[in-house]
């Protein structure tokens, strides 16, 4: 069971360290075509998928709130599952496409980079949380799982939150 748990611990660090690097690098690095691919999409695709896990994630709560540990899980192992789709659809978009500039000003611009920048820094924070807190679960190490989850469940629906309304506000100054 050791080899087990030093074998989980090495992925997610592994993913942990790993994953914001690509993402930048994504982000900042040269973009790839990709022919027939309807890049415009993606973004409202990901802001759908991130309010289907906010979704998921309350139904996750009231369920194990209910004590029905069952659904719970199955309802944990679909958020983690949009998570994944997620993130494949978020780097293929900062692959191929350009930034978008988010044209507001005064108050609006500033609130929308607060909301940004904190949802950049969360998301980040709970690839971690959130794979402990799984991996924990999977395992049966309950207590341990539980005590995590205090942190990552806020962070997590911070993010799924906060990504649909970055979204929202970014929209009208996709090219």
């Amino acid at each position: 069971m050791q080899e087990n748990k030093t074998w989980i611990r090495v992925v997610v660090s592994v993913l942990t360290i790993a994953l914001p690097g690509i993402v930048a690098f994504l982000y900042f690095g040269p973009k790839i075509e990709v022919g027939g691919l309807e890049k415009g999409l993606l973004p409202a695709i990901n802001a759908t998928i991130n309010g289907l896990t906010t979704v998921f994630l309350i139904g996750a709560f009231l369920a194990i709130k209910k004590g029905n540990r069952k659904l719970h899980q199955q309802i944990m192992t679909g958020a983690l599952a949009l998570s994944v789709v997620f993130l494949v659809l978020y780097v293929l978009h900062h692959a191929t496409s350009e930034p978008t500039t988010y044209g507001g000003e005064g108050f609006m611009a500033g609130l929308y980079y607060f909301i940004l920048i904190s949802h950049i820094i969360m998301a980040a924070v709970i690839v971690p949380l959130v794979l402990s807190a799984y991996i924990r679960a999977f395992t049966g190490d309950f207590e341990k799982h539980r005590k995590v989850v205090k942190y990552a469940f806020p962070f997590w629906m911070y993010v799924s939150i906060t990504g649909v309304i970055v979204y929202l506000m970014i929209a009208p100054y996709y090219g």
